[in-house]
């Protein structure tokens, strides 16, 4: 694998109509890989308005499974561009629904998903409406650039999954978020940058941006390198492409100076796992 990647994030406004979309989506994701990006990840759910704004039962008509049209997309464009794409899609899989990140290989071939764990309830995010918590805990994907994990956006918050895509050898960890509370952003920014430096690995967050109707999706995408520090500040909110290098040696030269992971005390954490 690589030492340095470039990556990317992509800023996007859902056009409301999937063509439409999926048509801007491929021309970021294009002037992301001309500038030589070689993973690069979408928002949450970016192929759909921001349906679970509110509760609807004919929203479950968005969901499609791996073969449907939005993931069929994104794997001829990866293969076409010679990168990997993280895409977060509505997924239905049998009886079952789910809020899943698919990762899609620079040869157009599904690497693996991963499942958001922690589904929020509260007022514009009524996801529990829609979504099962994730059922394949959290897996990691070696890809040709880098080895990476994925962690969806009020994933943000809980540490245990960076911790355990850190230990499973995860290098860059990508976090798709459809955050619309400006107040909130440094919050986001603080537990992402506490994340990475924990860890002593690369975090890339990309939000959503574009005024729906009841929310006004902010951006501000941004990455950090394994000592918590920015690898590209945080941008504006409107569509387009953020851009980071990550020079995967500096993961071990931080955990060399930062002795964080070494001096766990991993007998002691099994309250950890109590439900309270």
């Amino acid at each position: 694998m690589q030492k340095n990647v470039k990556i990317a994030g992509i800023q996007i406004q859902n056009a409301e109509e999937l063509k439409k979309t999926l048509s801007k989506t491929a021309e970021l994701v294009s002037l992301a890989a001309n500038e030589g990006a070689r993973i690069i990840t979408l928002p949450q759910l970016f192929n759909s308005r921001w349906f679970p704004a509110g509760i609807d039962a004919g929203n479950f008509s968005i969901a499609e499974q791996e073969d449907g049209p939005t993931i069929t997309f994104i794997k001829e464009l990866a293969q076409k561009k010679d990168a990997v794409i993280i895409a977060s899609i509505f997924e239905r899989d049998g009886s079952d629904h789910f809020n899943t990140a698919f990762v899609i290989g620079n040869d157009g071939q599904t690497i693996g998903k991963y499942r958001k764990m922690h589904v929020p309830q509260i007022p514009l995010w009524e996801e529990k409406s829609y979504f099962k918590p994730g059922d394949i805990g959290f897996p990691v994907f070696k890809t040709p650039f880098a080895t990476i994990g994925v962690q969806l956006c009020w994933d943000v918050f809980f540490p245990e999954g960076f911790r355990l895509l850190a230990l499973q050898g995860a290098e860059i960890i990508f976090a798709p978020t459809a955050s619309a509370f400006y107040h909130s952003r440094e919050k986001w920014e603080r537990a992402i940058s506490a994340a990475a430096h924990a860890n002593g690995i690369f975090i890339m967050r990309v939000n959503r941006v574009g005024t729906e109707e009841k929310q006004e999706f902010y951006g501000r995408s941004f990455c950090v390198r394994p000592d918590g520090e920015y690898a590209a500040r945080p941008s504006g909110s409107s569509e387009g492409v953020v851009l980071a290098e990550a020079d995967l040696a500096e993961i071990s030269m931080m955990r060399g100076e930062w002795t964080l992971l070494s001096d766990r005390r991993p007998e002691f954490y099994a309250g950890i796992t109590e439900k309270k």
